[in-house]
């Protein structure tokens, strides 16, 4: 297996709209979501790439529990670490358990077209492990509603 990079935060917490209108109002630049993504404000909003690699987003927990297997109720971080290919996200999920970590969502191919699973390491810590987006794997996604 090789080596596993930092490549996303996603802050996960029940109400996205209601944070990011308080970050704008102190002045913070918030992505506007528009295109494909315009209905999902509610539930995923990005952040501007502050570097090259490196992206931050607003998830609500609704589709936290959907991508990431995480608890409904579940309000937190997740730390995610990009893999060299899908068989790494593969392997760093055997290896997480073998370490003790729970297995929250085994991995899959996510409609993003990713590899995608999380884990629940000690502390607890939140670790999303992915590979790069392909576009040969992208699906349709879920529907808005499904997180009313």
């Amino acid at each position: 297996m090789g080596n596993l990079r930092f490549s996303q935060i996603n802050i996960v917490l029940p109400e996205v709209a209601a944070a990011v209108q308080f970050l704008r109002a102190l002045g913070a630049d918030v992505n506007t979501v528009d295109g494909d993504w315009a209905d999902w404000a509610p539930h995923h909003v990005g952040f501007p790439t502050v570097a090259e690699g490196f992206d931050s987003e607003f998830d609500s927990s609704a589709f936290g529990a959907y991508w990431g297997g995480l608890p409904t109720c579940f309000n937190g971080v997740v730390v995610n670490l990009l893999a060299e290919d899908r068989a790494g996200v593969d392997a760093a999920f055997e290896l997480a358990l073998s370490l003790g970590a729970d297995g929250l969502k085994a991995p899959y191919d996510a409609f993003w077209g990713s590899r995608f699973a999380v884990v629940r390491g000690p502390g607890p810590i939140m670790v999303g492990l992915t590979s790069d987006m392909d576009a040969a794997f992208r699906t349709a996604g879920p529907a808005v509603s499904d997180f009313a």
